[in-house]
């Protein structure tokens, strides 16, 4: 089910706009793009109103060989499968949704499901519908999911109470701003002027690119009382001052809701952490009561991907309010992109990095592994280690720190992040560098304090730890230097990248570099990190660390 376009071809950019609303792009290198058709971007496809026929149409129109026909049956089959149910709003009974069924021996064949059956209000066999409480509608659209029916929702939204938000044309420090073309188009694609079948989705945008100014924008076309979803307090901090920068809102109409403070203003800010709190696994969570104590009309989930198991089954209580998700990768290690999509919407918008690099939206960047032998007496120590050992092992190789420093005085007039997976390890290098260090146990004030002398260019490196993984407004970092990461997490590498991103003000790209234990673990899960950003179209130059400590001698 893949479909494979040349790039040098006179009708490329065709071709991948044609393609996008239907498929899922899976690799981007220089040549060769190659795209993928599965349930989910069919679903994805159906959702903004496209059919089976146009997109076969456009494939035989532009397949150079043709169509298999199994390709067809399969496009066909999947197609068919996401019109079979749809979820509307009861005629007679205001407090109950119906799950209406174009294929009524379909539904009467599901309930004999007990996972789907004992959602339904009421079902008589035969019936071309079930009632639904809306409480229940999520859990139905998620069981339909994994029963391979994805479900239409067209039961509409509360409205919630209004707020008039407007986006600034002229910033608080007198910058002329303007939303980039693809910003206004992600914002239209997940709105779709107010209709029933729009107000839910992904939009999908790499770091740097703004997604951020998607949400604000959102906000603007929804215009009511928002509740914002962020991973951690660093990116609620960042949201507010974007809010109070980049809109009209003052100060008195954002809320924080946060371990520190607990505020519910029209606008609220909270962490995915804060919600998922809990005295003990037995007892309940302490705040998911925040879903329901604001009007809200919209609530935004910054990297939505992040989405934790818990606010995932309060999502499913809520899919009457308005839902947007904004994340640079839905890549999930635990492989359940289907459930983001069920529990927030379809992806609405997709724009290809490269695409946004060529046009100077977001930095150039040249990718270099850096590849560093073990020792003789830590190689015979790895070779005796088990499997997690290993990792560790070849991840803290002391080593490194040699091709590190010859990294900082090639760079010395940079601004350079430092970052890594273990706390030791960081430790040792605060040390021995001399340069601040930011984990996960500094005070938040403590972290903006760097975060802003980084800004300034007082502090010109940091170290940070995985909490430098998201939501770092950084842009002047220009050079990125990953010592240790999370075994293979592609994920991870797409946002570590993120952070070096953000265009320049004079207009020069950025180098990401990865230090490996050559021959080791560590260089295997780094190439499987690699792995997402090859994907995007980026290519890696692989360094022997021999070569950069003779050229610093």
């Amino acid at each position: 089910m893949t479909i494979v376009v040349e790039t040098a071809h006179p009708d490329f950019v065709a071709m991948r706009s044609g393609l996008l609303p239907f498929t899922e792009l899976v690799k981007s290198p220089e040549y060769l793009h190659t795209y993928r058709i599965t349930p989910v971007s069919v679903w994805n496809a159906g959702a903004v109103g496209m059919n089976a026929d146009q997109v076969l149409s456009f494939l035989a129109e532009n397949a150079r060989y043709g169509i298999p026909q199994n390709f067809q049956v399969e496009v066909t089959t999947w197609f068919f499968r996401s019109e079979v149910f749809c979820l509307v709003a009861d005629p007679e009974n205001k407090a109950l949704l119906r799950l209406e069924t174009t294929e009524p021996k379909v539904l009467a064949e599901l309930s004999h499901d007990p996972d789907l059956v004992c959602h339904f209000d009421s079902y008589e066999r035969g019936e071309g519908f079930a009632t639904v409480t809306k409480a229940r509608r999520g859990l139905v659209k998620e069981r339909l999911m994994k029963l391979g029916y994805p479900v239409r929702d067209l039961a509409g939204y509360v409205q919630g109470s209004s707020l008039d938000i407007k986006v600034r044309t002229t910033m608080a420090n007198g910058e002329e701003f303007a939303l980039r073309p693809y910003q206004i188009d992600a914002v239209e694609s997940f709105h779709q002027g107010g209709r029933v079948d729009g107000g839910s989705g992904v939009v999908v945008l790499p770091c740097g690119a703004g997604k951020t100014i998607v949400g604000l924008a959102s906000m603007e076309a929804v215009g009511a009382h928002t509740l914002i979803v962020t991973p951690n307090t660093v990116a609620l901090r960042q949201w507010r001052r974007e809010l109070l920068d980049k809109t009209e809102l003052t100060e008195d109409q954002i809320g924080e809701y946060s371990g520190e403070v607990k505020e519910i203003k029209p606008v609220t800010l909270t962490t995915y952490q804060i919600l998922t709190y809990r005295k003990s696994k037995t007892e309940d969570f302490v705040h998911f009561d925040l879903f329901s104590s604001g009007d809200w009309g919209l609530i935004i989930y910054d990297e939505v991907h992040l989405l934790p198991a818990p606010v995932f089954r309060a999502t499913a209580e809520i899919q009457a309010r308005r839902r947007l998700g904004l994340t640079a990768t839905l890549v999930r290690e635990d492989g359940k992109e289907d459930e983001v999509f069920c529990m927030i919407g379809p992806k609405r918008y997709d724009a290809p990095w490269k695409d946004l690099e060529r046009r100077g939206y977001i930095a150039t960047v040249e990718c270099v592994e850096v590849r560093v032998p073990l020792s003789e007496e830590l190689r015979l120590e790895y070779l005796a280690s088990g499997k997690r050992a290993r990792f560790r092992l070849a991840s803290e190789n002391p080593s490194k720190t040699d091709s590190l420093i010859a990294l900082l005085e090639k760079h010395s007039s940079d601004r350079v992040l430092i970052i890594g997976q273990y706390l030791d390890q960081l430790h040792a290098l605060e040390k021995e560098l001399g340069v601040p260090l930011i984990t996960g146990k500094m005070p938040n004030p403590e972290r903006d304090t760097l975060y802003q002398a980084f800004r300034d260019g007082t502090e010109r490196v940091l170290l940070v730890s995985k909490v430098g993984n998201f939501a770092i407004d950084l842009p002047d970092a220009n050079v990125l230097l990953q010592i240790s990461g999370t075994y293979g997490s592609r994920q991870e590498e797409a946002q570590r990248l993120g952070r070096i991103l953000r265009p320049k003000k004079d207009g020069r790209g950025a180098t990401f570099y990865t230090l490996v234990s050559e021959g080791t673990s560590d260089q295997d899960f780094a190439e499987k990190r690699q792995r997402f950003l090859t994907e995007q179209g980026y290519t890696y130059q692989i360094l022997p660390a021999e070569s950069l400590l003779s050229s610093q001698s």
